[in-house]
């Protein structure tokens, strides 16, 4: 298959098609069976087109690119969280717990905290004033 974009030179609009081959669009020019799609007229012609080649070298680029924009995230990703876990206290599923006992009781930790909660509990202690910050976590794989 193949798609042509042809003009009219009647109504000056132009329109794509597709023929079965470039043979098939010459057969049917010839027979005057080819026609514009908005006002009818036969008066057709074939536009300029670039052909779509598929670059398999640009494509294989561009896979390479974005594998290696993925890994430099997760590696970014994991830097942050080996800060974390040097910096701050793991509580675990605690998190939402914890974090409301410091902010109420004004209790002071040498590190700050770190842990789960879900999406409820998040919302709910920010609503309480008390500022969270979610961050993408990767966990180590053990292949």
């Amino acid at each position: 298959m193949i798609k042509y974009k042809l003009d009219c030179l009647d109504c000056n609009k132009n329109f794509d098609s597709w023929f079965s081959n470039s043979k098939e669009y010459e057969k049917l020019k010839q027979r005057n069976l080819v026609n514009c799609h908005f006002c009818g007229s036969k008066n057709i012609n074939k536009s300029i087109m670039a052909p779509n080649v598929n670059n398999f070298i640009n494509d294989n680029k561009t896979e390479f690119f974005s594998l290696k924009r993925k890994r430099d995230v997760e590696r970014k990703i994991k830097n942050f969280q080996n800060f974390i876990k040097n910096n701050f206290e793991y509580v675990g599923n605690n998190f939402a717990y914890k974090a409301r006992s410091l902010h109420y009781n004004n209790k002071k930790f040498k590190k700050g905290i770190f842990g789960s909660a879900s999406k409820k509990e998040i919302k709910e202690l920010n609503e309480e004033g008390i500022n969270t910050q979610t961050f993408p976590w990767i966990e180590k794989k053990d292949n």
